[in-house]
């Protein structure tokens, strides 16, 4: 087991299930986190947003709120108990929404599911992603650009 501890998320307990079901609508590998990388991805959103000012994140949180009255209107159901596809059919019709608060809304909270499964360990060693501060010379396989 981890020892990433549960972060409460703007919103209150609820909106760790809203987070993670924008989540799984957004990087629909994220439906396969286990809980321990579940936990962890919420450290990383939790830790981007304690540098926010706190009128951002109760945006936030009311963002979220929006999203959840949003998927009962239109589907009878909370957000974080939406099917998928119903939730990614949701997010997506907010996207193109003529009112950009919405679409500005949806873009801070992606950004910040895109950055909780993005930013852990195992998501960059899937993606090959090997870049370090040490640069090139970090790197196997590195060889002198000049010879």
């Amino acid at each position: 087991m981890s020892d990433v501890t549960a972060v409460i998320l703007p919103g209150g307990g609820p909106a760790n299930g809203r987070f993670r079901a924008v989540l799984n609508a957004v990087v629909p590998e994220g439906s396969a986190l286990t809980e321990d990388e579940w936990r962890e991805a919420q450290a990383i959103i939790g830790r981007a947003l304690e540098t926010r000012p706190a009128s951002v994140r109760r945006q936030i949180a009311l963002f979220l709120q929006v999203l959840d009255l949003m998927a009962v209107v239109r589907h009878g159901r909370r957000l974080a108990a939406l099917p998928a596809g119903d939730a990614t059919r949701l997010l997506e019709s907010l996207s193109r929404s003529r009112l950009l608060l919405l679409r500005r809304g949806l873009w801070g909270v992606r950004t910040f599911a895109f950055m909780g499964y993005y930013a852990r360990d195992e998501a960059a060693r899937a993606l090959g992603y090997r870049a370090s501060a040490a640069s090139w010379s970090a790197r196997r396989d590195a060889r002198p650009i000049h010879d």
